[in-house]
């Protein structure tokens, strides 16, 4: 019997409708934004303090959730050995102790470990923390320009296009010195590479950038840049691998701008993501740390204030 014009048309209707709902429940594809995860920490090695925080999630909006697990008010301990290092650098002039000491008198004082960590000897490794982050970034600084390294002396800080290596502001901004900066850049060999440390540092160089610049620190013409770069040629001098030269890197750069990495904590908790949830080398990389990258970053959530940060000079 034929069915009525309307009783079949309901009836075509209704097996539409119920096979797009059932071609939606099996096969509905959500589309969000991949990221890499973050690196696993390396059996061989005990995890840097503060290293559980970055598998805490970092959603939510308060900005202390945000530090805990970017900038954890404990610090990070790094896989350094600094020793004597500091004083090496004062005896050759690279640092100017009584200068260096003369600009933290002005901002409280140094600490006895960051006295120690410049002119004594240090015994434990070295650890970055709010407070000291800054005397870090000028040591390091010190170290990455004076220390000799292959990177200083053929890559781009001698492009003949800049017109020399000392018209940087990691090279011309180190007033810190004994005469000179350029009298000591690449010229005193505190610490030496073997080849394969050598590569591997020009290799992660090259990966990591910073937003205070469009630079990687493989041309370090900032004092971020040349700080990370003597920070790289010392993990690497001490056998640290590659994945987690990037972690500690990731971790000094929070210290180092704060703000930034909050804020991109932040827009990754937008995006349903926890701060392990992307790869400490793609965070670091020119998408989300060069100037560019983070401006991007930027547009798409609110900047976080920390009131945290310093600028390119000591």
């Amino acid at each position: 019997m034929k069915l009525p014009t309307s009783v079949s048309f309901w009836r075509t209707t209704t097996l539409v409708v119920l096979a797009v709902f059932l071609f939606n429940a099996l096969f509905v594809v959500r589309i969000t934004p991949r990221f890499s995860r973050g690196v696993e920490r390396s059996s061989g090695r005990d995890a840097p303090v503060g290293a559980d925080a970055f598998g805490q999630g970092v959603g939510a909006a308060d900005i202390s959730t945000y530090a805990a697990a970017v900038i954890p008010e404990q610090g990070v301990l790094l896989p350094v050995a600094w020793g004597d290092l500091g004083s090496k650098m004062v005896s050759s002039g690279a640092i100017d102790q009584q200068a260096f000491e003369s600009i933290y008198q002005n901002r409280g004082g140094l600490t006895e470990e960051e006295q120690a960590m410049l002119s004594g000897t240090l015994a434990e490794p070295l650890r970055i923390t709010p407070q000291n982050a800054d005397v870090l970034l000028n040591v390091l600084w010190a170290f990455g320009l004076a220390n000799k390294n292959p990177i200083l002396d053929e890559g781009p800080m001698q492009d003949p296009e800049y017109g020399g290596a000392g018209r940087f502001a990691s090279t011309g901004g180190w007033t810190l010195a004994i005469g000179d900066p350029m009298d000591h850049y690449s010229m005193h060999e505190f610490v030496t590479l073997t080849p394969e440390q050598q590569s591997l540092v020009e290799r992660v160089a090259q990966g990591i950038y910073r937003p205070c610049c469009g630079n990687s620190v493989y041309f370090p013409d900032c004092n971020h840049g040349m700080a990370m770069l003597g920070l790289l040629e010392l993990l690497a001098s001490q056998g640290v691998g590659e994945e987690e030269m990037y972690q500690y890197a990731l971790a000094v750069n929070a210290y180092w701008f704060p703000e930034t990495y909050l804020t991109i904590a932040k827009y990754l908790g937008a995006q349903g993501l926890s701060w392990q949830d992307a790869a400490p080398k793609e965070i670091l990389g020119y998408d989300f740390s060069s100037s560019t990258g983070y401006q991007s970053i930027a547009a798409q959530v609110e900047p976080v204030s920390s009131g945290g940060g310093g600028g390119c000079g000591v």
